[in-house]
């Protein structure tokens, strides 16, 4: 079989016109076509990668933000918690102390009345008896109650311990003005000279004196000189009085509280002038 070699080099001229062909015109716009999509492919991935980042960097700073959020918001809370409490205590101190004044105030105002009450009826028994003694010594003796008072008062005197009348002597001797004698009535002149009589024998000395009436000392008699006193007064028998009084009022207290169980006090017994 003879070989046409002028075919055979066309056929390979037309085979190699062809491939440049394909080439030039199929093969590389196709592959340009591949290189630019995979570009574009390649740029949408990266920039949704991008935008993935941002939304994760968001996302964190959004968490970030929450996250800071509530601790300021629990922060805040526990601050309001603690200032509330701290509102709530001082208040509620600030009623207990107001509670408190007031009920001292109560209890002061009260123990005040009853103060007054009790000197107001102490008073008013001794003025009673006051009258009560002068009517009695004016009924069954010569002699006013005034007079017996001045007896009294100089049989003290003259009757006084040793400690006593050393120390009152000192200070009447001592004492740079006349000495001052106080009785709730005006002495009678022939009273002055008994108590001045009775004051230069106890002491051995001339004592100077003067007298003044005070109506708050109750049938009674009393000299003072630099600190010293010597003094008697039926006040003094009415101590006993005023005690059983006050029982009696803090009893009565008592009771109307329905906390006091202590019996009643005892009547004091009538004094004894001695």
């Amino acid at each position: 079989m003879l070989i046409d070699w002028f075919t055979v080099v066309a056929q390979m001229l037309n085979f190699l016109v062809l491939v440049w062909l394909l080439k030039r015109f199929l093969y590389k716009p196709v592959l340009d076509a591949i290189d630019a999509r995979e570009k574009g492919i390649a740029t949408k991935l990266a920039d949704a990668e991008a935008k993935e980042a941002e939304a994760l960097k968001e996302h964190q700073e959004f968490d970030d933000k929450n996250k800071a959020f509530d601790e300021q918001r629990n922060a805040l809370m526990v601050k309001a918690t603690v200032d509330a409490k701290a509102d709530h205590d001082r208040m509620l101190g600030d009623a207990h102390k107001e509670a408190d004044e007031l009920r001292t105030s109560e209890a002061t105002s009260l123990r005040n009345d009853q103060v007054r009450l009790s000197m107001g009826i102490k008073r008013m028994a001794q003025d009673q008896v006051f009258a009560i003694a002068r009517k009695t010594l004016n009924d069954l003796a010569t002699v006013s109650l005034e007079e017996r008072v001045g007896e009294v008062f100089t049989r003290r005197l003259r009757q006084m311990d040793a400690k006593g009348k050393e120390e009152l002597g000192a200070a009447l001797k001592a004492s740079p003005e006349a000495s001052l004698v106080r009785s709730a009535f005006e002495l009678p002149a022939d009273q002055k000279d008994a108590i001045q009589n009775a004051l230069n024998e106890t002491f051995s000395s001339v004592i100077r004196v003067r007298y003044e009436t005070d109506a708050n000392a109750i049938s009674g008699i009393e000299i003072t000189a630099n600190g010293q006193k010597l003094a008697w007064s039926i006040s003094s028998y009415l101590d006993a009085f005023g005690q059983s009084l006050e029982k009696m009022l803090e009893l009565q207290k008592g009771t109307e509280s329905g906390s006091s169980s202590e019996p009643a006090p005892s009547t004091p017994s009538a004094p004894v002038v001695k």
